[in-house]
């Protein structure tokens, strides 16, 4: 599922998933990402953005009964021998909501997301500067390693984060990592410790078992659960109200997508949608936000999310590097955003329109005029999403670039690979700070005779 524009019939549809509110949680709200409210949370968490082995499982005691029979390993991440995740069962009997409720409970997760931006305007404590606000949605735990536990999520739920926080059933809360993100896809793969996670805690989680999104027919009833409003797991139900649509966001198009009255509420992102069997069958990704409009949100089908975490899965677990040690790029460019390409017929992604002389860029295959599509296999669509991976990427590991390179009235898929440095900028201002504090070192140590004269 990406991001296009195909001339379909397209709805104006919002990324309910967030909700915003103070770090303490003491008061949070739905944001409407199609409101000038939160495109100035967006905008403010782009510009701190732009500012800088699988195991079988053999915790027994995260299986409930008879759920041995869907364990298959190497089924989602294919080329690892030793992944152990649920997948499609070819028979299962229908439930009630709520047996599949409380079967699919310890499946999903509560997450928040603290993000830095900066605030304009004048305030108690000043004009401008930086403040912090938690953001709230959902995930489903999707699989687990020797090491660590997989959940899967929405782009838009961790983007600009400083610190993820997951929330199981029994209330447990544990810091997460991202693991690999798809800003196209609108889906993201983040990763808990198991050391960091309570006995009680793992015995009382399941993984998801994913059902055949292809088989739903528009009629057929679904369950949401998710966290609504970032009070916790809540259950709503409805039925299939449509499949294989196309929907745009302030972010772009959205296609394929499964249409569900079962209410998607802020919050909700990033949650499970499920079948009468208590399949995971989607991932809640957005909702119709109009007051002439009711019943209409909107759902990832199972079968595309599996391709995308297929590959996000096999992600290093990476958090963000110190500034002094990040990977550094060293091009200029600009966001070929879904409007843009459109009107001048090119594609989405990071435009490059200019490479510094003598950075890793120009010591690299990559050319002007190039639209970057993917960085390390993720696929990003804007210079803020980019710069996000970047800051988990640090100077000498060597990443691959896919992008998109003119020819002619056509563009090719070309792969650049490209070993990161140390941004020559910063290290020049690390460089003079030392200086300065070595001088003012100086100075102090010499006054000190004339404090004693004194």
């Amino acid at each position: 599922m990406y991001r296009h524009n195909l001339g379909k019939n397209v709805a104006a549809i919002v990324l309910s998933a967030l909700v915003f509110g103070s770090v303490s949680g003491l008061a949070m709200v739905g944001v409407n990402r199609a409101s000038e409210s939160i495109e100035a949370h967006a905008e403010a968490a782009a510009d701190v953005a732009a500012s800088g082995t699988f195991a079988q499982n053999n915790g027994a005691d995260t299986m409930t009964a008879g759920q041995e029979n869907n364990i298959i390993s190497n089924a989602l991440f294919s080329g690892n021998d030793n992944a152990t995740v649920r997948t499609t069962s070819t028979t299962g009997a229908v439930k009630s909501v709520t047996e599949i409720a409380q079967g699919a409970m310890p499946q999903v997760v509560s997450i928040t997301n603290t993000i830095r931006y900066k605030q304009y305007g004048y305030s108690i404590f000043g004009n401008g500067g930086e403040t912090e606000a938690a953001a709230s949605g959902s995930g489903v735990i999707v699989g687990k390693t020797d090491s660590e536990l997989l959940i899967v999520t929405n782009h838009h739920v961790i983007e600009g984060s400083t610190e993820l926080s997951v929330q199981f059933v029994d209330g447990e809360s544990v810091a997460a990592e991202i693991k690999g993100e798809d800003s196209s896809a609108d889906l993201a793969v983040i990763a808990v410790k198991l050391s960091d996670m309570s006995k009680d805690t793992l015995s009382a989680i399941e993984i998801a078992e994913f059902g055949d999104s292809d088989a739903l027919q528009v009629g057929d009833q679904v369950v949401a659960i998710g966290n609504a409003l970032g009070y916790g797991q809540s259950v709503t139900t409805g039925i299939i109200s449509a499949k294989n649509r196309d929907v745009e966001t302030g972010e772009g198009t959205e296609s394929g997508l499964l249409q569900t009255d079962a209410a998607i509420n802020p919050g909700n992102s990033g949650g499970a949608l499920l079948n009468m069997e208590g399949q995971l069958i989607g991932i809640n990704v957005a909702k119709y936000s109009s007051t002439d409009v009711e019943g209409m949100g909107y759902s990832i089908p199972s079968n595309i999310a599996k391709e995308v975490i297929n590959t996000l899965a096999l992600k290093e677990t990476r958090a963000k590097v110190s500034e002094e040690n990040r990977g550094y790029l060293g091009i200029q460019a600009k966001t070929i955003d879904s409007a843009t390409a459109e009107a001048y017929g090119m594609v989405e992604g990071v435009y490059v329109y200019k490479i510094v002389e003598g950075s890793a860029a120009a010591n690299s295959d990559l050319q002007e005029k190039d639209i970057i599509v993917k960085f390390d296999d993720q696929s990003v669509t804007s210079l803020d999403d980019m710069q996000e991976l970047l800051n988990r990427y640090a100077a000498g590991e060597t990443i691959n670039l896919t992008v998109k390179r003119p020819y002619g009235s056509e563009y090719e898929d070309v792969t650049v690979s490209i070993t990161l440095t140390t941004d020559p900028d910063k290290a020049a201002d690390r460089r003079q700070n030392a200086s300065d504090n070595a001088e003012n070192f100086r100075n102090f140590v010499q006054g000190i005779p004339q404090y004693f004269a004194n």
